[in-house]
């Protein structure tokens, strides 16, 4: 057990001790990775203070928001459509196979879609572009909860006099609700998050151009203290949602 404790202390240092170096050097007065020279927030007002940090951090917020929301409302109906309907191995593949393809091949496949149909790029297009990535975890998350759903009370409901839509509403959406709201969770950290797709579907320009975007461009010319005060923002961020929906998550498997 030591010596699996000691493995698993290493492998957690490996992942996590950069982030944390990163982030104390964020607090450094002296801008320094070298030399530490006195805790400072100066580097988190000159970041703020960043007119283009700050349309890049909009429009990421913008687009992280209308792709949950979308990925978010397809992604459910998906998951009680596939549910109920007779499992297929093709279907299941289909389904998921965003998750599995690698988001450069996923980017180009968009891409030339986009410049196929003659669509024009923006900030909706990368929209369009992280709704069909961030589908399949959606569905794969409410699908998690469907799985232990008791469909008889959809019955009883119908049964009752409840229509289709009323049945919905009043059953079957408030007990997958968690789920829902877990996934929507994921679906925005990973839409905030993502870089690769939205490089090759946004248009020319800074109106189109997300916070990764901005990121990727600053660190061209080397890596400032304002980056590093950005990357901990945005970390923290993505550590409050995940964590929302695991414990969501860990809610669900109570329940069941």
């Amino acid at each position: 057990m030591r010596a699996l404790n000691a493995w698993l202390a290493a492998i957690y240092g490996f992942l996590y001790l950069p982030i944390a170096i990163l982030m104390v050097l964020s607090f450094n007065r002296s801008g320094l990775p070298t030399s530490w020279g006195g805790f400072s927030l100066e580097w988190y007002g000159a970041l703020f203070a960043n007119p283009k940090i700050a349309a890049a951090a909009w429009n990421s917020l913008v687009v992280a928001f209308w792709s949950t929301a979308i990925a978010t409302v397809l992604g459910t109906l998906l998951a009680l459509g596939v549910e109920r309907a007779r499992p297929s191995a093709s279907r299941e593949a289909l389904l998921f196979a965003p998750m599995i393809v690698p988001d450069i091949v996923l980017a180009i496949a968009l891409l030339s879609f986009f410049t196929l149909v003659k669509f024009t790029l923006g900030l909706h297009s990368i929209v369009i572009a992280h709704v069909v990535f961030n589908l399949a975890f959606v569905c794969a998350v409410v699908r998690a909860r469907l799985r232990s759903y008791d469909w008889s009370l959809n019955e009883a409901s119908r049964d009752l006099g409840a229509g289709a839509a009323t049945t919905f509403r009043r059953i079957t959406l408030p007990l997958i609700g968690p789920a829902v709201l877990a996934a929507g969770l994921l679906a925005f950290t990973l839409s905030i998050d993502e870089f690769i797709i939205a490089y090759f579907t946004a248009g020319a320009g800074q109106s189109s151009t997300t916070l990764p975007m901005q990121i990727y461009a600053m660190i061209r010319f080397g890596v400032t203290p304002e980056i590093n005060a950005m990357a901990s923002l945005v970390m923290l961020a993505s550590f409050v949602m995940i964590l929302a929906a695991q414990r969501l998550n860990k809610g669900l498997v109570s329940a069941a």
